[in-house]
This record gives structure tokens, C-alpha cells and sequence, in this order.
């Protein structure tokens, strides 16, 4: 039988004829009420979809051959090294050094790793062209591509301060603009407004609002390219269809400024969603955030430990994370297929409903002066703040369910001894020009209750 006539004896159906038959199985139920849901960003879903939902656009996003990325916080720059090293023999592919001061040695860190055709990502907790000048003194002679994620607006938003103040600021971003020849050279965290408990929308809006503030200071110069760390949570295909949609309003701003600069997508687990109780759940919300990340598209992905929460950095954890990735990966090959969400009517749909949303929002934050006026008028953080209560109603109600927590709860379950790092929000007043951007887990409250009757 040819393929080509395999389907020829059977007629199309239309969503015309698809709701007919549903509402004939409803028995008299409204359509609406019974199959229709509302997402927090205001997306109706339906429960089919078909080339109708799509037939006046195409996405054409293409997805990138992700990489298994390792995190390392640097304590000490030979215990890092040695974890590196490690990692790369165990299946990591990319590094992500977290690193808190100028005085570590980046000669140290990097002693005797095999850079070549690696991407190293620098996330530093401080502002220095000089030390910047000092990385790519060192890894000029290798092949391997390096991101240096620096994102002063970020650093605003999180800390509620400038690294020093707003000019000194932007002139050390230029000073290493043209250390580095602006390539991988600026940083948008997006994960900032994920874990505070902003909507979909708001988190596409904002890291476009925010990454223009970038666009709108280099524009008379070379732009450098963009990473974007991006937190995912456990709404699965939309998810997927969020980093779609990011790379969308990407490609929007690119034609805006006539620019060729690129997109890194660096994907890491949400903490919002994740627990103290019935912690090895974990794993299995790490898991599908992760495909969700690979099937959407991220260039690196870094998975988080099941304890990462309450436990300080062990092996055990790390490897556990590290090994979920590698049987996404190596075993269930989800690297293989090219742009496997291409053609999914349902993801399609959402993409471009996200998009036009967060294109909407991003409209009306620019025309109120942009993303550094609205954070300092504190508007970002008064939505931001709007939509977690929202959230944190839907888990308190038991609408939004995190197992093992707020349902199906194992009242044996002890954590208490257990405990080696303090896992709910930490208030320290300081004096702060802005607001600041509070990250908070969702199970916070009811686990801080059960903690006392331990």
C-alpha cells in the first residue's frame, strides 16, 4: 500500500464536527464549563486542537542540540576544580561556576580542564572588569565558549541595589563589553521572576523589558549577545511552549534593533514548586521540567538536586541530578529529534498565545518608560506580588497540588534532624534604593507549621 494514499478513504474532520460529537457524549453538560480550563495567564485551553489553531501562522523556532550543564558554587577554587573534572568524566557537558569574590583564582579553578568545545558559564556575584579581563586572558587560546551572564539590572531586581550605583554600573558593563569584543556578554535572569511567583506572561514580558534596557544602552555599539537563565516549572507543555515563545519575542527584538545577536537559553529547574516533605517527589518534578526544557528548546540545561532545598552540595544529590539528565539525554534520546514540538497544535497554540500576550504586556511597560522605571516605581513588583498570592490561594485551596504536601500527605514523613541549610525565606533589613524581587516556595507556610510539630 502506498503511503502517499494511506489516509485517501478517510475525510478530514472539522472542529465544527469535533464540538457536534462532544457535545452529544456531554449528554447535556455545558461544553465550556465541563472541557474548557483557564490558565493564570488567561489562556482558555481546550481539549482538542487541529490545523484550524494554527493555520495563520507558523513558528519555525529551531531548537539547538541541548547540553548537560553542572552548577558549582566556588568555595574553595581546588575543591571546585576537582568537582569540575569530575562532572566532565560523569557526563557533564557545560560548567556553571557561581562565583562569589575576586579572589578566587581563575588559573586554579580551571587548572588541567579540557576546555575545548565546552561552553563555561561565569555567574559572578560581583561587578569587575578586571577579573573578567583575567578569565579571557586565560581562556583566550581555547576553542570553548565563554558566558559571562553579567546582569547588573538583575542584580537590581533580586538585591534591591546596584553593584555600586547606576553609573559606575554601566560603565563597568562597557569596560567589558569591549574586554570580551561583546560577545557572550550580558545575562537576563529570568529565574528571578519565575521563583517569585510571577505568571508565564509576566516572566516573558519582564525578561524582554529587561533585556531591551540592554539593547536600548548598546544600540550605537556592537550588541553583545544574550543568555537567558530561565527557571521551569511543572505546567508541562506550556512549559515548552514558554521557551518557544521566548525565542519568538527574541527574534522580534533582533529585527527591532537590526541585530544579529544571539539567544543562549540556560534552563534550571523551578525551586517554587519544589518540598521539604516527601522530598524524593522532587525528582520527579525535576524530570519532567527537564524534558520540558529539552523539548522547548534551552541550549544547556542543569538539572536541580532533589535536596538542593535543605541539603548543602553533596555528591549523591549532584549525581542523582546528573543522571537524570544523562537517561533523558542518553536513553530516552531526546537530543536526537529536531524541533520535536514542531507541528503539536496544542503547544503551537499556546506559543503564540504566550507571545502575544507577553508582547502586549512588554508594549505597556515600555510605553510607561520602560523596565528600569517600572521597577523603580515598583509596579514590577506589585504584579509580581499580585500573581503569587494568586498561586499561593490555588495551593492553599488544593487547586494547584504539590504531592505529599498539600495532598496525599505522609504524616510520618520527618525532616527536621534532617535539615543543613535554612530553607524558607531570609529577611535581612539593609537599606535598598528599590524593592526587591523576593524568591519564595509555594510550601513555605504549611512547612514551616509542620516543622514546629515535630
Amino acid at each position: 500500500m502506498s503511503k502517499k494514499n494511506l489516509f485517501n478513504d478517510f475525510s478530514a474532520v472539522s472542529t465544527k464536527e469535533w464540538k457536534q460529537k462532544i457535545q452529544v457524549d456531554l449528554k447535556g453538560a455545558d461544553y465550556n464549563d465541563t472541557l474548557v480550563w483557564e490558565s493564570p495567564e488567561g489562556i482558555k485551553v481546550k481539549p482538542f486542537y487541529n490545523t484550524e489553531d494554527i493555520a495563520s501562522f507558523v513558528t519555525n523556532v529551531a531548537t539547538p542540540e541541548w547540553k548537560i550543564g553542572q552548577a558549582i558554587f566556588v568555595h574553595n577554587e581546588a575543591a571546585a576544580n576537582k568537582k569540575a573534572v569530575n562532572a566532565l568524566e560523569r557526563g557533564a557537558e557545560d560548567l556553571i561556576f557561581t562565583i562569589p569574590n575576586d579572589e578566587i583564582k581563575i588559573h586554579v579553578l580551571l587548572k588541567n580542564i579540557d576546555l575545548k568545545h565546552k561552553t563555561v558559564y561565569f555567574c559572578l556575584q560581583f561587578l569587575s572588569s578586571e577579573y573578567i579581563s583575567k578569565i579571557e586572558d586565560f581562556c583566550k587560546k581555547q576553542t570553548t565558549s565563554i558566558h559571562y551572564n553579567v546582569d547588573i539590572i538583575g542584580n537590581l531586581a533580586s538585591s534591591g541595589n546596584w553593584f555600586y550605583n547606576l553609573t559606575k554600573d554601566h560603565q563597568e558593563l562597557d569596560k567589558i563589553a569591549t574586554i570580551t569584543n561583546a560577545q557572550n556578554t550580558i545575562g537576563v535572569n529570568v529565574s528571578t521572576y519565575q521563583n517569585a511567583g510571577a505568571t508565564m506572561v509576566q516572566q516573558l514580558a519582564y525578561a524582554m523589558a529587561h533585556a531591551n534596557e540592554y539593547l536600548n544602552h548598546f544600540k550605537n555599539t556592537t550588541i553583545p549577545n544574550f543568555t537567558f537563565t530561565v527557571s521551569v516549572s511543572g505546567n508541562y507543555f506550556f512549559e515548552i511552549a514558554k521557551l518557544r515563545a521566548l525565542r519568538l519575542l527574541w527574534k522580534s527584538l533582533q529585527t527591532e534593533y537590526n541585530t544579529t545577536a544571539n539567544c543562549t537559553i540556560l534552563a534550571v529547574p523551578s525551586k517554587r514548586n519544589k518540598t521539604l516533605y516527601d522530598y524524593n517527589v522532587n525528582m520527579l518534578r525535576t524530570t519532567t521540567e527537564c524534558m520540558a526544557a529539552s523539548i522547548g528548546g534551552a541550549d544547556t540545561i542543569c538539572n536541580l538536586a532533589y535536596d538542593a532545598i535543605y541539603h548543602k552540595d553533596n555528591e549523591f544529590g549532584e549525581r542523582i541530578a546528573r543522571n537524570q539528565l544523562l537517561i533523558l539525554k542518553k536513553e530516552s534520546y531526546l537530543d536526537v529529534v529536531t524541533n520535536p514540538a514542531d507541528g503539536a497544535y496544542y503547544i503551537e497554540s499556546i506559543t503564540h498565545q504566550l507571545a502575544e500576550k507577553a508582547l502586549e504586556l512588554f508594549k505597556s511597560i515600555e510605553a510607561t518608560g520602560g523596565f528600569l522605571s517600572n521597577l523603580k516605581s515598583h509596579q514590577i513588583q506589585k504584579k509580581i506580588k499580585e500573581s503569587a498570592a494568586k498561586e499561593q490561594e490555588l495551593f492553599n485551596s488544593e487547586k494547584e497540588v504539590l504531592v505529599g504536601t498539600n495532598k496525599y500527605i505522609n504524616k510520618e514523613d520527618k525532616i527536621k534532624e534532617d535539615l543543613e541549610l535554612y530553607p524558607f525565606v531570609k529577611t535581612n533589613a539593609r537599606k535598598t534604593l528599590i524593592i526587591p524581587i523576593i524568591e519564595k516556595r509555594l510550601a513555605e507556610t504549611v512547612e514551616q507549621n509542620r516543622l514546629k510539630d515535630e
